[in-house]
């Protein structure tokens, strides 16, 4: 069985999509549209370093994700199952037919927004040590306002927090094969501190109704099926709370799939290398 797997922010760069707009551009201009700016020159150009900007990245991320999959799709190349990673499950949720690409689109611009209202904070990938030790680490320094933000591998943790104390975490957590780097985002994204932005995109989220699409999704908050009855309380809830990237993949995997697909990238495809191929005994 196949997965067609969407990546999300962190991903974004100079130049992207750049074969992609030409290919379609209706969906193009009307992005631009939603949007309310030329989204071919934000991602050729990237004026003003506006990529590093929440506000411009997701959309930019999400509209390649979506074109990149279109090519896909009129390839005659439907999958089994998708998933997305953070931002990227909105992607899924369009290959799947729960939500319109321009609706979509749209929702992302507005999460975008709200995730970008809280400012004093960043994160970083810590690429050595799992996620028991990561957390043993941040409690032990005392640590509150530094969290868990996504699970991607069983030896590549990210946390985000107050800056402060973040820069406490990297001093605490670098050793002897552990490095942390930074990652290109602008906030302390699913984690506690966060809560406000969920809260507000919930409302926003009330206002769509969600189909049931042909295509199962699988969720990188809870690692289960996506179910749309309950998009309110799983979208907004993925602000706040880490992305479970390594569940999805095992979940993914018990449910039957032996293939994955990356659209835009190969940054997940590394991360599904290495949960695939860390042994059994090793997981429990």
């Amino acid at each position: 069985m196949h997965c067609l797997v969407f990546p999300g922010q962190g991903v974004q760069r100079k130049g992207m999509g750049e074969e992609l707009f030409a290919r379609y551009p209706r969906e193009t201009a009307a992005a631009s549209e939603v949007l309310g700016y030329p989204v071919e020159r934000l991602c050729r150009d990237d004026p003003d370093d506006r990529l590093s900007d929440t506000r411009y990245a997701q959309p930019a991320v999400f509209l390649v994700n979506a074109l990149s999959w279109l090519r896909r799709e009129r390839d005659g190349r439907r999958p089994d199952y998708v998933a997305g990673h953070s931002l990227g499950e909105f992607n899924a949720l369009v290959a799947a037919g729960v939500v319109d690409l321009m609706d979509g689109l749209a929702l992302v611009r507005r999460r975008a927004e709200l995730m970008a209202e809280v400012t004093d904070g960043a994160m970083v990938a810590v690429v050595g040590l799992d996620s028991s030790r990561v957390e043993a680490t941040l409690r032990g320094a005392g640590l509150s306002l530094v969290h868990v933000a996504n699970r991607n591998s069983d030896r590549q943790v990210t946390v985000a927090g107050e800056r402060r104390q973040l820069g406490l975490a990297v001093r605490a957590l670098r050793g002897p094969g552990a490095r942390v780097l930074p990652v290109p985002v602008s906030g302390p994204f699913h984690t506690p501190l966060m809560a406000s932005a969920g809260r507000a995109f919930a409302r926003v989220l009330r206002e769509y109704t969600f189909r049931a699409g042909h295509t199962p999704v699988m969720s990188s908050v809870t690692g289960a099926p996506f179910v749309p009855e309950q998009a309110v309380e799983l979208l907004s809830r993925q602000i706040s709370h880490p992305v479970e990237w390594v569940r999805t993949v095992r979940a993914l995997r018990a449910a039957g799939v032996d293939h994955f697909d990356e659209v835009n990238g190969t940054t997940l495809t590394a991360f599904i290398a290495r949960i695939t191929a860390q042994p059994t005994e090793e997981r429990v």
